[in-house]
């Protein structure tokens, strides 16, 4: 592999870009922001190159950047990794918790703030722009093995805490907030109490669905009722094969492997009820909730048994 894709060649970039970021009295908070958002990515390409820097190389035609990745040649072809977009979807899928929507708000805050004459960072205020940069940065220095000391250094790293101690508590408190705005809804659904405009918004069990790949229905945090647990990411797959008692011909009828099943563990990341609107879009609020951070379904057997072996008679 060569230095452009190495994992510990992009760590040690993000611990200068970081501690830049952290000199206060320095620098103004859009420009600590920028050099925040730098170094999430940064933060980013490492992890996953760390898994495998194949994971970063932008591909093209030629595959040259693959082929420098993974060390198969050498050369000074210049570096171009996959866009932020792409990097991030991949830790959400692989680093949990992790969240996508988050990381971009991130990223786009950054690209607005260098690339157009809208307000960048400044959109967010400082006290709660920070702790949910660092719920984002410590996941990733955690997928890395490593610690928050190792990033910003001992002094600096009692400042992280106490950020990601109040995102804790703002998570909690947000999430307390939708359930228990949730349960004076139902209550005023069933009393007739709400306003016309609310009413009309009250949607059904299927509009209220994100419409993701798998579902499993479960009981809702606020109100008691069947709410809706979905998600599309398949983390497990286990295929459950029939039992053969003997070693006949008979044991091997084909009817036999007609029992075989799969089952998929799910990761959740949506939870609606249509009884109380009550809405948790993210892993953060699942969790929080208490909800089954991941849940099983039936899978479909012809995508996941292996095709019968080519024995090469053609």
């Amino acid at each position: 592999m060569t230095k452009p894709f190495d994992h510990e060649s992009l760590w040690i970039k993000a611990k200068l870009f970081i501690n830049r970021a952290m000199d206060d009295g320095v620098r103004s908070f859009d420009e600590q922001a920028l050099w925040s958002a730098l170094a999430l990515e940064l933060l980013a390409k490492a992890a996953l190159s760390r898994v495998s820097p194949l994971l970063i190389a932008e591909p093209n035609e030629e595959g040259t950047n693959l082929l420098i990745a993974s060390g198969l040649i050498q050369g000074d072809a210049r570096f171009t990794s996959v866009r932020a977009k792409t990097l991030m979807a991949r830790c959400h899928k692989a680093f949990k918790p992790f969240d996508q929507a988050e990381a971009m708000k991130i990223i786009n805050g950054r690209n607005e703030y260098l690339h157009s004459s809208g307000v960048g960072f400044l959109a967010i205020p400082p006290h709660a722009w920070w702790p949910r940069y660092w719920a984002q940065a410590a996941t990733l220095v955690t997928a890395l093995d490593r610690d928050i000391e190792e990033l910003v250094g001992a002094d600096r790293e009692r400042t992280v805490t106490a950020y990601l101690e109040q995102n804790a508590r703002n998570l909690e408190q947000r999430t307390e907030a939708l359930i228990e705005r949730a349960k004076q809804r139902r209550q005023q659904w069933l009393d007739g109490t709400l306003s016309a405009k609310v009413t009309a918004e009250w949607k059904t069990g299927h509009s209220l669905s994100a419409q993701m790949a798998h579902s499993e229905a479960t009981t809702c945090p606020a109100c008691g009722s069947i709410g809706l647990l979905e998600g599309d990411e398949v983390v497990d797959v286990e295929i459950n094969y029939p039992e053969v008692t003997g070693y006949g011909p008979e044991e091997y009828e084909v009817s036999d492997w007609d029992d075989t099943s799969v089952t998929l563990t799910v990761g959740a990341d949506y939870f609606s009820c249509p009884f109380c609107q009550l809405i948790l879009n993210s892993y953060d609020l699942i969790n929080q909730a208490e909800l089954d951070t991941q849940f099983e379904v039936e899978g479909d057997v012809d995508d996941y048994l292996p095709d019968e072996p080519d024995y090469g008679n053609d």
